[in-house]
């Protein structure tokens, strides 16, 4: 971490699931990734967002997975964030309950998703979280997706009475939108979509981003993260390519196909190229096929050479 920066902040990795063809996790192939991340020298590892299929797993397989992640981790002297997310609260406190036994440096959790909660139910329970995580702190996870998408005012309220929320991962907006997170959310650790990483670092509100452009490549991405402490001008000038990229190559696939932001971030990583993950989600979701990738990998060398290393 740099000097002055938020305890948990950065460029973090995103740990995607090596999904066999029986709908299987091949977990040899999961510990060459965390491998691969770590040598990358990324800011962070975290496990259990979206693009880690979250929603999709057994409970015998998240304590696989995180136990993994926390061993390799920890002997390589790694941060690493456990995601316990799932959409069922019941389901989320144990994950919660045992993300805390590995000391993690932070949980990150969801708001519970079938109904939507008022401000005081998000308040009792991330408090009750927050008590089973045993004092490792919280990072909520408030995607554009969910039921219910906070504002900054709405969100400054809730974590006003949820003190080991300490972050959050959300979508950021327009100016308006960064001048209302400026008044309702300063001192708490924001983490934007990757993509506008250097926007948010410029409008000084991001602390980091759970990144989609490290699903991409987290060698180049940390190389842009670190770029931002020194020259965000030229950090901006890449933000415009990496979000050129996306919209013309990469958001068609969820606006006029359909499919997840998972299916988006693993074709990230098909385009990248970077290690044993392929495209494939597990049933019944739909992914996009490997000869996109390969023909997206070309189109990606061209327009973000300096983030394809």
């Amino acid at each position: 971490m740099k000097s002055g920066q938020h305890t948990i902040s950065g460029n973090w990795a995103s740990l995607l699931l090596p999904v066999e063809a029986d709908d299987s996790i091949e977990f040899s192939k999961l510990g060459v990734e965390i491998d691969i991340l770590i040598d990358a020298k990324v800011d962070g590892i975290y496990s259990n967002g979206t693009a880690g299929e979250f929603h999709n797993q057994t409970e015998e397989e998240f304590d696989r997975i995180q136990l993994m992640l926390a061993e390799r981790c920890r002997k390589a002297g790694m941060l690493f964030i456990i995601g316990a997310c799932q959409p069922d609260p019941m389901i989320m406190l144990n994950r919660v309950r045992s993300a805390a036994t590995l000391a993690p440096a932070a949980i990150q959790v969801i708001l519970p998703d079938w109904w939507p909660l008022t401000d005081g139910e998000a308040i009792d329970y991330l408090n009750r979280a927050f008590e089973i995580a045993n004092g490792i702190p919280l990072i909520l996870y408030n995607p554009p997706h969910a039921k219910r998408v906070l504002s900054p005012k709405e969100l400054g309220a809730i974590l006003a009475g949820a003190p080991g929320v300490v972050g959050v991962k959300l979508a950021d907006g327009d100016a308006n939108w960064y001048v209302e997170t400026r008044k309702h959310l300063s001192g708490v650790s924001l983490f934007v979509p990757g993509h506008h990483l250097a926007t948010g670092i410029r409008e000084g509100v991001a602390a980091g981003a759970f990144s989609n452009v490290a699903c991409l490549s987290p060698r180049g991405a940390q190389r842009w993260t670190d770029l931002m402490q020194t020259n965000i001008d030229a950090a901006i000038e890449t933000e415009q390519r990496i979000c050129k990229f996306m919209a013309q190559h990469i958001v068609p696939f969820r606006q006029k196909s359909g499919y997840s932001n998972a299916a988006l971030d693993k074709l990230l990583c098909a385009i990248g190229n970077w290690g044993p993950v392929s495209t494939r989600l597990r049933f019944p979701y739909r992914w996009i096929g490997e000869d996109e990738a390969q023909r997206l990998r070309a189109v990606a060398k061209q327009e973000l050479g300096d983030i394809m290393i």
